[in-house]
C-alpha cells in the first residue's frame, strides 16, 4: 500500500521508529528490502485490524506511560480451566478477582495444543485459537473487554520459540516442503546437531534430554530445545519473525495488555555458542519493542528471563532504546525460600541490595510462587564464604522443603531430580511450603499459627518491594498442595501439577468466616494490598535500601519518599526474635497500628512490621 495513505495516526508513529527499525531489520536479515516491504505492510493491516476502543486506551496510555506501575497494581496467575473451568467462567468470576484487589490478570497458556504433548500450554499447534475446552477466541474477546470496563490488564503468554509439531506449519515441514522446513532447524544428518550439542546446555536432561529429535516423517533431524514435540522457530529466516510478530499483534487486537515473551532468551541460534542470550535476541526485542509502539502503544512486553540477575537485566535495554517494559525478579523468589529453608537472612539481603542498586525506572513483577517450579540458582559464590557448597546445600533446601529433614513444617515435592548431578528443583503451594498444610493435618494449633504468620510474612515481604506484586492463584486462601494430579496419567510424571490444582470454591467461601485460616490470610492480604495503596512510601519512585537489624534472622529493608519512610522487619526464625534499628524515633506499625520506638523491636516467629512515621 502507497504510505500517502496511510492513516496519520499510524504514519507518525511509524516515522518516529522507522530509521532504527529499518536499520535492525536490515542488518539482521542482510538488507532483504522486500522482506522489510512485507513486515511494514503487515504492521499496517493490523493497525487497520486494531478496535477503536483499544486505540482509545492506547492513547489515554500514551499520555501516561508509566499508568502500570503505580503502588496500586496487584497481579494475579492463573489457569483459566483450573480457576473457573473457561473463559466464560473467569469473566464470571471477575467480581471475586476485583475483590481480591487484583488489576492485573495473566491468563496461563489457552491457545491450542495437543493434550499430553502440550507442556502446559507451551506446545501451540495453532495461535489463532483458543484451546476448544476453554472456549473461542470471541470468548477472550469479550473477556477482555469485560475486564477493561472493570479497569483490569489482561496478560498472556507468547509462546515465541518453537512451535507444537501439529502445527500447521511442522506438518508442511514434516511433508517435505523446503520452505516450511526453512522456518525451523533441519538437518539431513547429525554432524551439525552434534557440533551444536558441544556447547548448548541440556534444558531438561533427565526428562527430555538433547537438543535435537530425529523426524522420521521428513527422514531428517530438527532441534527441540525443550521437548520433542516443540520445535525450535528460525528466527534467522524474515518470514519467520514477520508471521510470529502478526500471530502477537492479533492477540493485541484481542485486547491483551501484557505480551510475556516466553523463553525470550533462546530466540536465537548459532553454532558455537550456548544459543542463549545473543545479541541478535535483543535486536528481535527491540524491534517487537519499537512495533508495539506503532501499532499498540497501549501493550507492554514481559520478559520471562529465568536467570542470574547479571543475564535479565540487559533485557530491560536502555533508556533510549528500552527493549521489555517489565521482567520477573526471579532470584529473588529462589532466595525467599532459600531464606526460610535456612532462617539465615544474609543472602536474600545480599540480592536486595544488588535489586535496590539497579535503576528506578526498572520495573520487576515480584511473586512468592508461579505456575512453574523452584530453581535453585543461588549466588553461591556469596554462600561459601558460610561453608555452603552448591550441590550439599542444594540437598538441604529440597531435604528441608520436602519435608524430609527433621522437623521441617514444608511440604513440596521435587522436580526433575538429576541424582547423578546432585540436583533438582521444588514444587509445591505458599500454604504447604510454610507449614500451614502440616499443622492442620498434624492438628497443632502452635504450629498452625507460626505458619500463618510466615505466609502473611512473605506476602508482606513481597509488598515492601517495588515493582508489581504478582498473586498464584490460590495463594489469597491458602490453598495447598493437590496430590490427585498423581492419579492422572497425563500429569503424572510433571510434579509441577502439585501446585496446580483447581480452584477450590468451598475453601474460598470460607474467607469470609471470621477465624478460618481462609480467612485470616484472605483478609491480611487485603490489608496489605490496601496500605501499599494508600502510603505513598510504597511509590516505585522511592529511595530503597536494606538495613542491618542486628540479627542474621531478620531482614532490614527501608523506603522513603515523599517525606514518608518505612522501615520493614521480617523474622524468619521459628521462634521470637529481636531486631535493632538504629533510630529512636516514634513510628507507626501500620499493619498492627500499634505505636513504638523503632530502638528495638520484638517479632514472633514468622512475624513482621511496617513501621511508618512522616518525617
Amino acid at each position: 500500500m502507497d504510505r500517502a495513505l496511510w492513516e496519520p495516526e499510524f504514519a507518525e508513529r511509524f516515522t518516529l521508529g522507522e530509521d532504527e527499525l529499518k536499520w535492525l531489520f536490515c542488518e539482521l536479515y542482510h538488507n532483504d528490502m522486500q522482506a522489510y516491504a512485507d513486515f511494514t505492510e503487515m504492521l499496517y493491516r493490523q493497525w487497520q485490524n486494531r478496535p477503536e476502543t483499544l486505540k482509545t486506551i492506547d492513547r489515554s496510555r500514551v499520555e501516561q506511560p508509566d499508568w502500570y506501575r503505580g503502588h496500586k497494581t496487584t497481579g494475579m496467575l492463573m489457569y483459566v480451566n483450573a480457576f473457573a473451568g473457561d473463559l466464560k467462567g473467569v469473566r464470571e468470576k471477575l467480581g471475586y478477582i476485583r475483590e481480591c484487589g487484583v488489576n492485573y490478570l495473566h491468563l496461563m497458556p489457552i491457545l491450542e495444543s495437543p493434550e499430553g504433548r502440550s507442556d502446559g500450554g507451551y506446545a501451540v499447534s495453532d495461535f489463532g485459537r483458543v484451546q476448544p475446552e476453554l472456549g473461542t477466541m470471541e470468548d477472550l474477546s469479550e473477556l477482555t473487554e469485560e475486564c477493561h470496563r472493570l479497569d483490569i490488564a489482561v496478560c498472556l503468554d507468547f509462546v515465541m520459540n518453537h512451535t507444537s509439531e501439529d502445527h500447521i506449519w511442522a506438518k508442511r515441514a514434516k511433508a517435505g516442503e523446503k520452505a516450511y522446513q526453512d522456518r525451523y532447524f533441519f538437518y539431513d544428518s547429525w554432524d551439525i546437531p552434534n557440533a551444536y550439542e558441544q556447547t548448548v546446555p541440556q534444558v531438561f536432561p533427565t526428562t527430555a534430554p538433547g537438543n535435537f529429535t530425529w523426524c522420521k516423517e521428513a527422514g531428517k533431524v530438527v532441534m527441540t530445545t525443550f521437548y520433542p514435540y516443540q520445535w525450535d522457530l528460525n528466527y534467522a529466516n524474515p518470514v519467520v519473525f514477520r508471521d510470529m510478530t502478526e500471530i502477537l499483534l492479533d492477540l493485541c487486537n484481542r485486547g491483551i495488555d501484557i505480551i510475556r515473551l516466553d523463553a525470550v532468551p533462546y530466540i536465537w541460534k548459532a553454532l558455537g555458542t550456548n544459543c542463549r542470550n545473543l545479541r541478535q535476541v535483543h535486536s528481535l526485542v527491540r524491534m517487537m519493542r519499537i512495533v508495539c509502539e506503532i501499532v499498540c502503544p497501549g501493550t507492554l512486553l514481559l520478559g520471562e528471563v529465568v536467570m542470574e540477575p547479571s543475564k535479565v537485566v540487559p533485557y530491560f535495554g536502555s533508556v533510549e532504546k528500552p527493549e521489555c517494559h517489565m521482567l520477573y525478579n526471579v532470584t529473588t523468589m529462589a532466595s525467599i525460600w532459600h531464606t526460610v529453608a535456612t532462617k539465615d537472612v544474609r543472602l536474600l539481603a545480599h540480592q536486595m541490595e544488588q535489586v535496590f542498586a539497579l535503576p528506578g525506572a526498572y520495573t520487576f513483577l515480584n511473586y512468592l510462587r508461579c505456575h512453574d517450579d523452584i530453581g535453585w540458582g543461588l549466588d553461591y559464590g556469596f554462600l561459601r564464604q558460610f561453608g555452603q557448597e552448591e550441590v550439599s546445600h542444594k540437598k538441604y533446601l529440597n531435604d528441608y522443603l520436602t519435608g524430609k529433614w527433621p522437623g521441617s513444617p514444608a511440604r513440596g515435592e521435587l522436580y526433575n531430580d538429576d541424582p547423578r548431578l546432585g540436583d533438582a528443583r521444588l514444587c509445591g503451594t505458599t500454604a504447604s511450603l510454610c507449614g500451614i498444610e502440616t499443622a492442620e493435618k498434624n492438628g497443632n494449633p502452635e504450629a498452625l499459627e507460626t505458619a500463618i504468620r510466615k505466609d502473611i510474612m512473605l506476602h508482606a515481604f513481597m509488598f515492601t518491594m517495588s515493582g508489581i506484586p504478582i498473586y498464584y492463584s490460590g495463594d489469597e486462601i491458602a490453598m495447598e498442595n493437590d496430590y490427585t494430579y498423581h492419579d492422572d496419567p497425563l500429569k503424572a510424571a510433571d510434579s509441577r501439577y502439585v501446585h496446580r490444582g483447581n480452584m477450590d470454591w468451598e475453601k474460598a467461601k470460607r474467607r469470609k468466616e471470621a477465624g478460618t485460616v481462609e480467612n485470616r490470610i484472605f483478609s491480611a492480604l487485603d490489608r496489605l494490598r490496601g496500605l501499599r495503596g494508600e502510603y505513598e512510601v510504597f511509590a516505585s519512585e522511592a529511595d530503597t535500601w536494606v538495613f542491618s537489624t542486628g540479627n542474621d534472622h531478620v531482614l532490614g529493608i527501608g523506603r522513603y519518599y515523599n517525606g514518608e519512610k518505612l522501615l520493614a522487619l521480617f523474622n524468619f526464625a521459628d521462634d521470637t526474635q529481636a531486631a535493632v534499628v538504629g533510630d529512636s524515633a516514634e513510628y507507626k506499625d501500620l499493619f498492627s497500628e500499634e505505636i513504638c520506638q523503632a530502638g528495638g523491636i520484638l517479632l514472633p516467629p514468622g512475624g513482621f512490621a511496617w513501621l511508618w512515621r512522616k518525617m
